[in-house]
């Protein structure tokens, strides 16, 4: 089997895991989570450098921040499949107690997060700081981070983006899920992000965009190409452009599905679109 048939039946049992997790407690964010599968799937699957059994300090290997918190169903999905730990742990998604809570924490040593992200805005920060933290024990690994469109209308993104550009942090990869909804609406319409290739540009950095962000092949293309600028002075984004909702028919093309869980025919739907690969938790 090719390496992109395993990627994609991974990032069809992907999707059945966010939308069962997301039905059984009527609670989280579908629709980023859908959209990213794919992005994720081959990060963690294809493209970083990382070691398990999981240790907090991340020495030696690459590491991902996921600032945009609240699609904790896709992170979680593809942190167990890819053995940070065990798979049946999705069951307890957003139960009273468990460690998988709506926006991942480091709670009771939850294998695979280093940051609680709840808040938005807040990851390119900690991200910086892990790459420039790298450069001083010469560790050669880089540090990856995926950010809403809508979450870089909080400021704090923006003394990031400058800092970083200002100071050639260029051992970081930052994406952006550029599917251009957020929880209220279009991001034109709720706070218009202007023209963000120019901004990213004029703070000092690096940009390239991936136009079919739910494509396997085009992302791997994307980031291998992110990876040649890595050591050349700036720091380097992806425009990562994606659908919400992307493998469910009627969870595509709308902001509705962000944080709404599928009622049972829903449910039936989407798993009917997404059949089983590689095995039901």
């Amino acid at each position: 089997m090719s390496d992109i048939q395993q990627l994609t039946d991974l990032t069809t049992q992907v999707r059945r895991d966010i939308v069962r997790m997301v039905h059984k407690v009527n609670s989280g964010h579908p629709g980023g989570s859908l959209g990213c599968a794919e992005f994720l799937v081959c990060l963690y699957n294809k493209v970083m450098d990382i070691k398990l059994p999981f240790t907090m300090d991340g020495k030696e290997e690459d590491l991902f921040f996921l600032s945009n918190g609240h699609i904790s169903p896709v992170f979680y999905s593809v942190l167990a499949r890819r053995g940070f730990f065990p798979v049946s742990e999705l069951n307890t998604f957003r139960v009273l107690n468990s460690r998988l809570q709506g926006h991942p924490t480091p709670h009771e040593g939850l294998e695979g997060i280093r940051i609680a992200s709840g808040s938005l805005g807040q990851g390119l920060s900690v991200a910086i700081g892990a790459a420039l933290a790298k450069k001083i024990n010469g560790d050669k690994h880089l540090v990856y981070t995926l950010h809403g469109d809508g979450e870089l209308q909080e400021g704090q993104i923006w003394e990031a983006l400058m800092y970083a550009g200002a100071n050639g942090v260029d051992n970081l990869i930052a994406t952006v899920d550029y599917n251009q909804k957020q929880i209220d609406g279009p991001t034109d319409k709720v706070l218009s992000l202007g023209n963000l290739r120019a901004k990213f540009e004029s703070f000092g950095w690096q940009v390239i965009d991936i136009e079919k962000g739910n494509d396997i092949v085009s992302i791997l293309e994307g980031i291998t190409q992110a990876k040649s600028y890595v050591g050349k002075g700036k720091p380097i984004g992806i425009l990562l452009h994606t659908e919400m909702g992307n493998g469910v028919d009627f969870m595509m093309g709308t902001h509705a599905w962000h944080g709404k869980a599928p009622n049972d025919e829903q449910l039936e739907k989407a798993l009917s679109e997404n059949p089983e690969t590689l095995g039901d938790y």
